[in-house]
């Protein structure tokens, strides 16, 4: 039974990550209501953030090059004036989770311990227990939370639509044990991480697959860049789900890549291991797609060192019997991160009036068509911040009495990933999308568990489909060359669908 007594009317934040946590303790002392669907802290990426978070604190750094290094990965697609504005205020971002309880590692002399990660051009990424920042970050937001008398936490609570009323948001339709009710609320925060579970090989909690997106889109807010999709290069390569991360801060100290024969092949590439996500990707793609396999090579820079500055990933290849101090780690690519989501201003606000958005579900423009490595807790911090000023001097608007609603089915992205991952990962064909979007079609029309997957997937196909070039983390090989005019774009759910049923009814389709 889902209990809401006295909930009601409180600003509810739907998510349990960095950026829903922070989001919820800066609004305090207003009442806020945390809703997770599995206990606080877990479930979500944010737990597993391995390197760190970019901050221009270097004494030979600064936000511009910060920004100059995010516009250049971003490829031409990044709002420059957002992304100013966010890596500005990186400092007050460390100092306010600092106030928190999070202890970032420090050098002998007492300044911050900074790593370099790959297209930085500069050591800027604060990190904690050398490969446990995610997780150390987590912990003390969490204990942070706890202690906040104006948090109520609702877990194992499922959030599955937005209701609204007069084109508002008037609360939110909430699962739990196969029972619904809805929390009535005009002011939502959406803080429910990325997509990866839309593919079969991710880093993601495989539960992860949009559902903000999906719950944004059919309130009638837009969506933004949805076929942006960064792949790790180096997860390790297992048959566990979610794929174990091997963090780009281990190329930053001088691990290269190499193939089965030993050769290293991104030494002829601009920047080498250090190039942005997407070319190190595509360059891992065509060694494994061409019969091979693809390693990380630590031993010459770290040698027995590793152990200490990566102990996180120490145990992980240990378990599976690997020690990177002697041994090339076997990596294989993984879906990671979405740069599109929920579109949003500066201040987090969506297109639908009562919602905000942050974090991975979000699209501010500060990531581009290929996020630079360490940005995301950043930009979770800072707009967590935002989006919690914005609305605690918003104002309650009256709303509509709203009953309780009917349960619906848990959703299951199984049906969804084997044309994810067949037709929409690292390389795209122009025939390969049309062939995923009338398929996903029937299966959002359906209403059944696969529904709400299958309409984060289309979003994506379709955003793909629309984009006739190739861009950042969008790469297509009939469209090969760098799109002309580029823009970013914005669909709402109609749009969505008309495009796809458009596609749907090419002749080409049926045999594709």
């Amino acid at each position: 039974m889902i209990r809401l007594e006295r909930l009601h009317d409180r600003i509810a934040i739907i998510g349990g990550g960095i950026a829903g946590l922070v989001a919820a303790l800066e609004l305090a002392p207003q009442p806020v209501v945390l809703i997770t669907r599995a206990g606080l802290g877990q479930e979500c990426s944010s737990a597993w953030a391995q390197g760190g978070i970019a901050a221009a604190l270097g004494a030979d750094d600064d936000p511009a090059q910060h920004l100059a290094d995010t516009l250049r990965v971003g490829d031409g697609l990044c709002d420059a004036t957002v992304a100013s504005g966010i890596l500005s205020e990186a400092a007050e971002a460390i100092a306010v989770l600092e106030r928190y309880g999070v202890r970032f590692d420090r050098a002998q002399d007492g300044t911050f311990a900074l790593a370099r990660e790959a297209a930085h051009s500069r050591r800027r990424i604060l990190h904690i227990g050398g490969d446990r920042t995610g997780a150390e970050i987590m912990s003390a937001l969490t204990r942070a939370v706890q202690h906040c008398p104006s948090i109520t936490c609702l877990t194992d609570v499922e959030a599955r639509r937005l209701v609204t009323a007069d084109g508002c948001v008037a609360g939110i339709h909430l699962q739990a044990m196969g029972q619904a009710a809805v929390l009535r609320t005009a002011r939502v925060i959406m803080a429910t991480g990325g997509c990866g579970g839309l593919f079969d090989a991710s880093t993601n909690p495989s539960g992860n697959f949009g559902q903000g997106s999906a719950m944004a889109a059919r309130a009638g807010a837009a969506l933004r860049d949805m076929e942006f999709v960064q792949f790790h290069p180096t997860a390790l390569a297992t048959a566990q789900a979610p794929l174990a991360l091997i963090s780009e801060a281990v190329r930053g100290e001088g691990a290269t890549l190499i193939d089965q024969t030993g050769k290293r092949f991104m030494a002829h590439i601009a920047d080498a291991e250090l190039a942005p996500r997407d070319v190190v990707a595509r360059a891992v793609h065509q060694v494994i797609a061409g019969g091979g396999r693809a390693f990380l090579d630590a031993r010459a820079a770290l040698g027995a060192g590793f152990a200490e500055r990566f102990p996180g990933i120490q145990a992980l290849c240990a378990a599976q019997g690997i020690d990177p101090a002697h041994d090339p780690i076997p990596i294989r690519l993984a879906a990671h991160y979405q740069m599109g989501g929920i579109a949003v201003d500066q201040t987090g606000q969506s297109t639908l009036p009562g919602l905000w958005a942050i974090g991975e579900c979000a699209a501010t423009g500060l990531h581009g068509a290929n996020r630079l490595a360490s940005n995301s807790l950043l930009e979770a911090v800072v707009m967590a911040r935002r989006a919690a000023s914005d609305v605690a001097a918003s104002k309650m608007r009256d709303r509509a009495f709203v009953p309780n609603p009917a349960a619906l089915p848990d959703p299951d992205p199984g049906a969804v990933r084997p044309m994810m991952s067949g037709h929409l990962g690292v390389i795209r064909h122009g025939a390969g999308m049309r062939n995923a979007i009338s398929n996903l079609l029937p299966l959002v029309r359906s209403c059944g568990p696969a529904s709400d997957p299958a309409l984060v997937a289309l979003a994506i196909a379709v955003f793909a489909e629309k984009r006739r070039g190739s861009c950042g983390g969008h790469y297509r090989s009939d469209f090969p060359e760098p799109e002309t005019n580029l823009r970013s774009t914005l669909m709402n759910l109609t749009e969505i669908l008309s495009h796809a049923g458009s596609v749907d009814q090419e002749p080409q389709l049926r045999t594709a």
